[in-house]
């Protein structure tokens, strides 16, 4: 299991990871789940050019979004007592693995096919 010192770490990393997440996906208009994101003028003389920003900032809202369920997910985990195993052969995930990526579900081994 990793050490108490890492997990508070990890944690307090995590959780700053977390508010910018929140934030960035505030700036977009994207606070909420179900937040379409921000109001742009459909008026405007290019329209395509409307619809392709609209479509970037829903990707990008939509990838902020995955991160912060995989940053929740490890707090979870953390809070759970679960942090720092593997979500699929169930062995310790080495604290280098976990500092370089707390998020991580999984082990190098599991990442990487090999098992």
């Amino acid at each position: 299991m990793p050490s108490e010192a890492l997990l508070a770490t990890v944690k307090a990393d995590l959780e700053r990871e977390r508010n910018a997440l929140h934030q960035q996906l505030s700036e977009l208009g994207f606070a909420e789940a179900d937040d379409t994101g921000l109001e742009y003028d459909s008026n405007f003389a290019d329209t395509s050019q409307v619809t392709a920003e609209k479509s970037e900032a829903v990707t990008l809202a939509n990838t902020l979004r995955e991160h912060l369920a995989d940053v929740e997910h490890a707090l979870k985990k953390i809070d759970d007592g679960r942090f720092g195993v593997c979500e699929s052969c169930e062995q310790e995930i080495p604290e280098p693995r976990l500092e370089a990526i707390p998020a991580g579900r999984l082990c190098m081994s599991c990442a990487s096919g090999k098992r």
